[in-house]
C-alpha cells in the first residue's frame, strides 16, 4: 500500500513538474516572440515620381502590414548613389529583407554587396540586375514579350513599314527588353527601322522636354516608342504643344497607366503593354514571407503582360492600375 501510494505521488510529481516546464517554456517563447518585434521590411524604387511604383509599393505594404510588420520606403529621385546610401540606412534601422527596383542596373551592385553581408535578403522587383549578389528571387513583367506585343500591334497598323523614334532608358534593364523584344520582332520585316533613338529618360517631364527640343530641331518620326507609359505620355504632350496631326503619328508605351488608358480611349495613343503591378506587389511579399519560413522559393518569376489598344480598352478599368 505504501509504495503503491509513493508510486502514485511521483507520478502526479513528475506530471506537475512537466506541465510546469510547458507553461515555463510556453512563456519563454512568448517573451521572445515580443522581445523579436515586428519584420522589418524595406523598399526603394528608381523614383515615386511615377503611379506606377506608387502602386507596386502600396501593394507590397498592405501585404506586410497585414502580417503586422513594417515597410520603410525610400525614394533616391533617380540617383544611384542615393539609393546605395538609402539601402545602407535602412539595414541600420534593421531591415531583414528588401524590394529593390534599381535607378541603374549595374552600379546598385555595392548595395546588393552590404545586404549580403548583413544577412538581409533582396528581392528585385519590376526590373533586373546585371550581378545578382544575394539576389534571392526577380520578379518582374514579362518585358521582353511586352515589347513583341507592341511589335505587332504595330505590324497591324502599319504593314508597309515605318520610320520609328525610341524614347526610354537603357540603362534600367527592363527597359532594355522590352526594346530587344520590340526589335527582334521587327528584325526581319521590311520597311521598318529605328532611325533615331532618345535614351537616359523614364520620366514624363523629361521625355517632354526631350521631345519638345527634338520636334523644335524639326524631327518628324512616324512612330514614337515609349520603353514605358511616362515617356510615351510625355512625348504625346509635346506632339499636341507642336499642334502634330496625332492621328498620323503612333505613340506606344508600356505600363497600362490609367492616364494610358484614357488616352488610348481619346485615340490619342495606339497602345500599351500592360503591367499588373498589384499583382507584382503581392506576388514579392508572399515570395519574401516564404523565403523567411525556409521554403525553396523560385529565383525568377515573370508576371504575364497584355496589350491594350482600341480593340481591347473596354476590358479594363481606366481609373485603376491593373
Amino acid at each position: 500500500m505504501i509504495r503503491k501510494t509513493f508510486g502514485m505521488l511521483r507520478f502526479w510529481s513528475i506530471t506537475v513538474l512537466c506541465i510546469l516546464l510547458c507553461l515555463l517554456l510556453i512563456l519563454v517563447l512568448e517573451r521572445q516572440v515580443a522581445e523579436k518585434g515586428p519584420t522589418v521590411f524595406g523598399s526603394t524604387y528608381m523614383t515615386m515620381n511615377n503611379p506606377y511604383f506608387t502602386t507596386l509599393n502600396d501593394s507590397i505594404r498592405d501585404s506586410i502590414e497585414a502580417n503586422g510588420d513594417i515597410l520603410l520606403t525610400r525614394d533616391p529621385a533617380q540617383n544611384q548613389e542615393r539609393q546605395n546610401q538609402q539601402i545602407l540606412d535602412m539595414i541600420d534601422e534593421g531591415m531583414t529583407v528588401l524590394f529593390a527596383n534599381p535607378v541603374d542596373k549595374n552600379t546598385i551592385a555595392p548595395a546588393l554587396l552590404a545586404c549580403q553581408q548583413a544577412g538581409v535578403a533582396v528581392f528585385i522587383v519590376d526590373t533586373n540586375v546585371e550581378e545578382a549578389v544575394g539576389v534571392i528571387s526577380v520578379i518582374q513583367s514579362d518585358n521582353y514579350r511586352a515589347g513583341v506585343l507592341i511589335a505587332e500591334d504595330l505590324l497591324r497598323k502599319r504593314p508597309k513599314g515605318a520610320e520609328i523614334l525610341v524614347i526610354g532608358n537603357q540603362s534600367i534593364a527592363s527597359m532594355t527588353e522590352r526594346y530587344q523584344g520590340f526589335t527582334d520582332r521587327l528584325e526581319k520585316e521590311e520597311g521598318f527601322r529605328i532611325f533615331h533613338q532618345i535614351d537616359g529618360v523614364n520620366e514624363i517631364e523629361t521625355a517632354n522636354r526631350v521631345m519638345n527640343s527634338y520636334l523644335e530641331e524639326g524631327g518628324e518620326p512616324e512612330v514614337i516608342f515609349g520603353l514605358n507609359d511616362p515617356t510615351a505620355l510625355g512625348a504625346l504632350a509635346a506632339l499636341i504643344s507642336n499642334k502634330k496631326e496625332l492621328g498620323e503619328i503612333l505613340v506606344y508605351g508600356v505600363d497600362g497607366s490609367p492616364d494610358g488608358k484614357r488616352m488610348i480611349q481619346k485615340g490619342q495613343m495606339a497602345a500599351t503593354s500592360a503591367q499588373h503591378p498589384i499583382i507584382m506587389g503581392r506576388t514579392a511579399a508572399a515570395l519574401a514571407y516564404s523565403y523567411l519560413e525556409g521554403d525553396m522559393v523560385n529565383d525568377q518569376i515573370l508576371i504575364p503582360v497584355e496589350l491594350i489598344n482600341s480593340d481591347t480598352i473596354h476590358d479594363f478599368a481606366l481609373e485603376q492600375w491593373q
